[in-house]
């Protein structure tokens, strides 16, 4: 009966083996790599990534990586190919077909078609001498010595390579189209990482008649109501202008508590903070939650020309999925 050091003995060995294959694939890190870098950045349609079994799982995840990178990419299943999917793929395509024999049937199949259509194919294999090898136009090779599997039947070390290889490609390719943060969010809208690379602070803040401010004449009792019925746990301080001039905040009130002032008669400028943290509305969410954060502040207002124009606090940002 295996104990727990058996299991994690055997954990550890499909670690070392895998770390040794991806050692072993960046010798292929070569010509054939750049030319089909090369290949797909000239391509003007997409990159159709397809294998079958294991290595068709691992293409969806190459071509997912790709298009979320900036390289338009989707997956075809070469079975479904066969059956009237290749009317997806066009001429302006690069196909990239990945197989660790290099022996699929049903993509071998395909490659009269494509090369009838003059679509080039890069096929990506563990085996240089393969038909697949031979008949692309580009072959990189993803070679590994062993299998992490000890019967050296499941595929693991070699899916592994395939994804780094993909991973590679992908990379490669968004520092070539100088793919930026913006444009990243731009394909991941609806993700915690999209929140964080689009949201604008003002897409976040209280605005109009749900921003909590009294004049700078209020007593501290009417700024305490302000700051109860707006819920923010602050209020900002307005002069005549309207231009913000102070903040009062639940911590101010602690502070002002110690001093036994006469809350119905004393003025609000009297206890505020004076020149208080402001933003301006065009400012990253997530750049507006790291300076509440370096600045141990809960809340601030937006402002524009020195007017507020919103208010929001780290519960706020917390409901829009940036923290």
């Amino acid at each position: 009966m295996p104990n727990n050091q058996d299991f994690c003995r055997w954990g550890q060995q499909v670690l070392n083996t895998e770390i040794d294959a991806l050692r072993e694939i960046a010798q292929y890190i070569n010509q054939d790599f750049n030319e089909a870098c090369q290949l797909i950045l000239n391509c003007s349609g997409k990159v159709v990534v397809m294998g079958m079994g294991k290595s068709g799982h691992i293409a969806k995840k190459i071509a997912a990586t790709l298009a979320s990178t900036g390289t338009a990419a989707f997956f075809v299943h070469p079975g479904e190919a066969s059956h009237g999917d290749l009317g997806m793929i066009t001429k302006s395509d690069v196909v990239l077909s990945i197989s660790n024999s290099g022996t699929s049937s049903e993509i071998l199949t395909l490659y009269p078609v494509m090369e009838r259509m003059g679509i080039p194919v890069i096929a990506m294999t563990g085996n240089p001498s393969s038909a697949m090898a031979k008949y692309a136009q580009i072959h990189l090779c993803i070679k590994v010595s062993e299998e992490a599997c000890p019967l050296g039947l499941a595929p693991t070390s070699s899916t592994t390579a395939t994804l780094v290889m993909g991973d590679a490609l992908a990379v490669a390719l968004l520092q070539a189209k100088g793919f930026t943060a913006d444009d990243f969010a731009l394909s991941h809208p609806g993700g915690a990482l999209g929140r964080k690379l689009l949201l604008r602070v003002l897409d976040v803040a209280h605005q109009g008649a749900q921003l909590p401010l009294v004049p700078q004449e209020a007593t501290i009792s009417h700024a305490l109501l302000e700051v109860s019925e707006k819920g923010l746990g602050m209020t900002g301080v307005v002069n005549a202008d309207g231009d913000l001039v102070g903040l009062f905040t639940d911590g101010d009130l602690r502070r002002t508590l110690d001093q036994k002032l006469d809350f119905h008669c004393t003025a609000i400028s009297e206890v505020m903070t004076q020149k208080p943290v402001v933003l301006n509305g065009n400012v990253l969410a997530a750049s507006a939650l790291k300076l509440m954060e370096d600045r141990n502040i809960n809340g601030l207002f937006v402002v524009e020309q020195g007017k507020p124009i919103g208010a929001l606090n780290m519960l706020d940002m917390l409901k829009a999925g940036v923290v």
